[in-house]
């Protein structure tokens, strides 16, 4: 008897043991779920950039913006590519780099006042609409200022092919005050279209390839230029400086225009290798090679 009153009690205590395991297992369950809301929200997902090549969120993300620049002779836009923190509201960040960031280009400038906010963006059916803050009227620019000051938020936009037209709004409305925008062009005529026509700066830019693209043959080059004739030239060189593939395009206005082109290359290499692609366009004085847009890439 007392053999199996000692078996009885070990096997109590074992039961009492195993109880107090779960239940420590369960408060450390409980514990692990319960923090805080911004730690139980999924990751964000990486998404598609403009090369069709998934970008993870700690990549910087490359948008393309357009400033006002005025000389002795004329006034117009210039493009500029810059880099901003990966983030899914790129046409946002596009906005927002405008608003904020000082231009590279020497003589260019910010038009939109610094104290503008984006309160909104909606696109749908291939139209944007922008809501902007009031501080947005605050702008001090003649009428050659506000055509293209607007014209660099549409062109800004419209970068990105889900966007055909651009609207704006102000504080959610377009009231008098609104249409009127800077008291010289207006919104009247909105929704606004792509236009790049005064786009001067640079000559030439190269939308495809994307620096840092694996190409395969027959690799399409396509951009835009402003050069006499409507006359570019490419190449592909190897890291040593071979050339591996030339050819000649058209595109499709000369200056003082400016034209879309696309111009395939047709190219064999030997082996894996990298190296970079070269668009320009010939002088016709001397036939050197100007505005040089380079791009590596790695086949």
């Amino acid at each position: 008897m007392k053999f199996v009153s000692n078996g009885r009690s070990k096997i109590a205590l074992l039961v009492l043991a195993l109880s107090l395991l779960l239940l420590l297992a369960s408060a450390c369950t409980r514990f692990s779920n319960e923090q805080t809301p911004a730690e139980n929200q999924p990751a964000p997902s990486p998404e598609q950039n403009q090369s069709g090549e998934t970008a993870p969120p700690s990549q910087d993300i490359s948008v393309a913006v357009y400033y006002f620049k005025m000389t002795s002779d004329d006034a117009y836009l210039v493009r500029e590519v810059h880099q901003v923190p990966y983030t899914k509201e790129v046409v946002k960040a596009a906005l927002e780099e405008l608003i904020n960031t000082d231009p590279a280009t020497p003589g260019a400038s910010r038009v939109l006042p610094p104290a503008t906010k984006i309160r909104g963006i909606s696109i749908r059916d291939g139209l944007a609409t922008v809501d902007f803050s009031r501080e947005v009227l605050k702008a001090n620019v003649g009428a050659s200022g506000e055509a293209l000051g607007i014209q660099s938020i549409v062109n800004t936009m419209t970068e990105y092919p889900e966007i055909k037209k651009v609207s704006f709004m102000v504080e959610g409305k377009v009231d008098e005050q609104a249409k009127n925008w800077w008291g010289h062009v207006g919104l009247f005529d909105q929704p606004f279209a792509r236009d790049i026509s005064k786009v001067y700066e640079p000559v030439i830019w190269v939308t495809s390839p994307k620096a840092g693209q694996k190409i395969t043959s027959p690799l399409e080059i396509r951009g835009t230029a402003r050069v006499f004739e409507a006359a570019v030239s490419a190449r592909l060189v190897d890291d040593q400086g071979k050339e591996i593939a030339k050819g000649f395009g058209m595109a499709s206005e000369g200056a003082p225009g400016r034209g879309d082109f696309t111009l395939p290359l047709n190219f064999r290499a030997a082996s894996p290798g990298s190296g970079k692609v070269e668009v320009f366009w010939g002088s016709p004085k001397d036939g050197t090679e100007l505005d040089k847009v380079v791009i590596p890439v790695s086949w």
